[in-house]
């Protein structure tokens, strides 16, 4: 511990007696942390409905045929898997939860610069989500389309498919309200001293994800808005019966979605940036090289969508630059991995559950990424397309590291929210579940890919068999991690013991003040005279 001293002479923001009680205080507040709080315990509802509904589909794949549903439920639970984990907890998760939490603090702001938009922006992902699910309880039943809502079928399917596209599109509006936000936040509220170059690396990577918000997601809205003209008004936008397009729709969707794996993961790597820092005891390697990196990533992955489409049909050339800069856009990641590996070299490193969240990232954010060059090069490309391998790399790059990014994170800043401590060694014994289990569950299907094994499928041939109980056994092993950490956090938020400011020596400026903060955060406005991670 570094600093054992504790100020409880302060009230902090939950203590405050505001206008409304109860419930009522949290949903009608616009102090940035319990905005940060509500998009917490909101997201982990959605995420825990989300891993169910992942078991349910791993039994059914743990043997050929019919094991525990029919094929119609499995595309609908497939479905709402893919709808709920994207729209609902990863593009959301580590921008609105600890962005809203720690970014101020991070800048040495009093709030976010709208505060009322802030709070607006969570009842607008509330209400997303609302009219999203509703599709489960409406005659027809859930949507079969994948999260994709891919043309043609997304306008000739008899399923809900207009709830899900609404909510999709109203969950948008929550996403760009954040982005301005921050934006302006970042712009206009950083402390006295603060350059950029001395802002630290988290709220760089909001920065850049911020943009990505603004300028990307009005276009999955406007495609979103084209298939509800299509199902009600016949316009032929995809349907080629209207004259329409099947392919135009991937552009669109891949336009926004490409650049929406960077709102996920940009984020991430600027947790695991201050997180490997601190437990490293050492200046990060490279932070201009970080900064330029994540404004790379922001901008070169606006190009790269039409390598989800290489067998869709496109011209030669078309598919020989998309390929070149799907490799280009692999370079500032690769810059980012080697700067953290660096900052470790030589460093006096904590073995904390923080860290062992940040090591494994970084494992299996490479083989994610290495395995998405596999996808990038064309050759390859074409024999792995929509296979079992496909899905394997999506959820190292995503589930992996959005995942264990967004758990490193938790368990970093976890005094800081709540004010207590966990219990270590608990959260060592759930994060080693959690991995070894993740690494069952997905392994495998970089394997059956590159046996051929199709997604999306509810059946198989028996040659698969083995590889997918293996697959389903690792679901179980990383519940069982889930639930201890879950278990572990949720005990210490409650009865852990108190926290001090700064458990884990951290140098940036949330390590500085009260643990859980006060409703300002600052006494006073810190002046920054040097860069945020200065263990000189």
């Amino acid at each position: 511990m570094a600093q054992e001293e504790v100020t409880q002479s302060h009230v902090s923001f939950r203590d405050v007696k505001g206008k409304y009680t109860g419930l009522f205080a949290w949903i009608f507040s616009t102090d940035h942390k319990r905005v940060g709080l509500l998009y917490l315990y909101s997201i982990i509802t959605f995420f825990l409905t989300g891993v169910v509904l992942g078991i349910f589909m791993k039994l059914e794949l743990m043997a050929p045929g019919r094991t525990v549903m029919d094929a119609a439920t499995y595309n609908a639970i497939f479905t709402l898997h893919g709808v709920i984990m994207i729209f609902l907890v990863v593009v959301p998760g580590l921008p609105a939860i600890f962005g809203n939490f720690m970014l101020p603090i991070m800048i040495g702001a009093k709030d976010v610069a709208f505060p009322k938009l802030n709070l607006l922006s969570w009842w607008v992902y509330a209400l997303g989500a609302i009219v999203a699910l509703s599709s489960l309880f409406m005659a027809g039943g859930p949507p079969d389309t994948g999260w994709t809502f891919y043309a043609p079928y997304s306008f000739k399917t008899n399923t809900n498919m207009l709830p899900a596209v609404i909510g999709a599109f109203i969950l948008g509006f929550s996403s760009i309200l954040t982005g301005i936000n921050f934006i302006v936040t970042i712009h206009r509220m950083r402390a006295p001293g603060m350059t950029w170059f001395k802002m630290p690396l988290f709220p760089w990577t909001l920065y850049g994800t911020a943009w990505i918000q603004i300028l990307a997601t009005p276009i999955v809205g406007i495609t979103l808005l084209m298939i509800v003209g299509e199902r009600i008004l016949n316009i032929g936008f995809f349907d080629p019966a209207l004259g329409g397009d099947p392919i135009l729709y991937q552009h669109l969707f891949w336009i926004y979605s490409h650049p929406a794996v960077y709102i996920m993961i940009l984020p991430a790597m600027g947790a695991i940036s201050e997180i490997i820092p601190t437990f490293a005891n050492k200046t990060i390697f490279g932070y201009k090289a970080i900064v330029i990196s994540t404004l790379a990533i922001a901008f070169v992955g606006y190009f790269v969508w039409g390598h989800h489409m290489f067998t869709a049909g496109m011209s030669g050339t078309a598919l020989y630059v998309f390929s070149l800069l799907t490799f280009l856009v692999a370079i500032p990641s690769a810059i980012k991995v080697f700067n953290w590996v660096s900052t470790l070299h030589k460093a006096s490193i904590q073995l904390e559950p923080p860290f062992f969240w940040a090591a494994s990232f970084l494992f299996v954010f490479m083989v994610g990424g290495l395995s998405g060059l596999a996808l990038g090069a064309l050759a390859t490309n074409v024999h792995l397309h929509d296979t079992a391998f496909v899905v394997a790399h999506f959820h190292y790059i995503v589930f992996g590291g959005v995942g264990f990014a967004f758990m490193g994170a938790i368990h970093y800043w976890f005094p800081k929210m709540w004010g207590r401590m966990y219990n270590t060694r608990v959260a060592t014994v759930g994060w080693m579940a959690f991995f070894t289990g993740f690494c069952f569950l997905y392994t495998p299907m970089f394997l059956l890919g590159i046996q051929g094994m199709p997604r999306r499928y509810y059946d198989y041939v028996d040659r698969f068999h083995g590889l997918n109980v293996v697959s389903t056994v690792g679901s179980w092993v990383l519940f069982i991690g889930l639930a201890i950490i879950i278990i572990n956090l949720v005990r210490g938020a409650r009865k852990g013991p108190i926290a001090p400011k700064d458990p884990w020596g951290g140098k940036t400026l949330e390590w500085t003040i009260d643990s859980p903060p006060t409703l300002e955060n600052f006494e006073e406005i810190p002046v920054i005279t040097k860069g945020p991670y200065d263990y000189s």
